[in-house]
């Protein structure tokens, strides 16, 4: 049975080997590099760690051009992103805004790992301070997180694999206010209503009825077909179900009475000895 994740799961990582000393220093680092881009004073030692840190990003990036499978591209992502995760912690603590290529690569890269624990506050943090992709992404920091989260949730749930729900809806409000195109918030939609159709097919109809507002062509109704006869169907059926249920105990003498109000029931407790009399 799928288990769709709650924010609360936790993600197996592979750890590089990164002493106490540079995770110190790389979280200075990072928080060095926001506080210069708000104009702050530094020291100089610490501005020039920013350059380092592109420059190892540069050489990480090279390996990966090198890499022509895409699974294995993602995992060896996976073995280089624990060396970036006390730049990421600085940054966050200092929470002081500022470019930095770095931070939003590395967000792009625990997208891609499937690490959205760590992606969704990377995220909040470059969409509250402003941050912007490099050139080469061609989208605005809101839509490659709503976009690149969706395809990832979409390719898990076709795969029989469980799709983070509470990180799809924290993307979803983070980014409610961000302009983007209504192909990539219809995405965004259709992959929350597929996550919650076996546990919520109402909450689900929801999200894939305005999808398909969105995107006419994002692929969905069927699906919405096939959840408003589930759900018709299961309307239906509750009122049978309630009565067959409580038949035998609801005879005179009973524990209770059952009062058929149209489609509904009521359901009144007998005192002892106080059942009413047949006819």
């Amino acid at each position: 049975m799928r288990h769709n994740r709650t924010p609360y799961d936790g993600e197996p990582t592979t750890q590089a080997a990164i002493t106490p000393a540079r995770a110190h220093l790389q979280a200075h680092i990072a928080a060095a590099r926001a506080a210069a881009e708000s104009g702050d004073r530094i020291d100089p030692a610490l501005a020039n760690g920013y350059e380092l840190m592109l420059a190892q990003l540069a050489e990480h990036r090279r390996q990966l051009k090198q890499i022509q499978s895409v699974e294995r591209k993602i995992e060896h992502k996976r073995k280089l992103l624990p060396e970036y995760a006390p730049y990421i912690a600085g940054a966050l603590e200092a929470n002081r805004g500022g470019q930095d290529d770095v931070l939003v690569t590395l967000l792009v890269w625990h997208i891609d790992c499937g690490q959205l624990a760590t992606a969704v506050p990377l995220a909040a943090y470059c969409i509250a301070h402003g941050l912007v992709m490099p050139d080469h992404y061609q989208r605005s920091v809101a839509t490659l997180v709503a976009e690149e989260a969706a395809e990832l949730a979409l390719r898990q749930l076709a795969a029989g694999e469980a799709a983070d729900v509470g990180a799809l809806e924290t993307i979803q409000a983070m980014t409610a206010s961000s302009d983007m195109p209504d192909e990539v918030r219809a995405k965004l939609e259709k992959a929350i209503g597929y996550a919650l159709r076996d546990t919520h097919p109402g909450v689900a109809l929801l999200h894939l009825e305005r999808a398909l507002q969105l995107n006419a062509k994002v692929g969905v109704k069927k699906d919405i077909e096939r959840l408003q006869r589930e759900i018709k169907k299961a309307t239906e059926a509750e009122p049978a179900q309630v009565g067959a249920l409580v038949q035998d105990r609801a005879a005179p003498g009973g524990d209770f009475t059952v009062v058929q109000k149209g489609a509904d029931f009521d359901v009144i407790p007998n005192t002892a000895g106080s059942a009413p009399a047949a006819g």
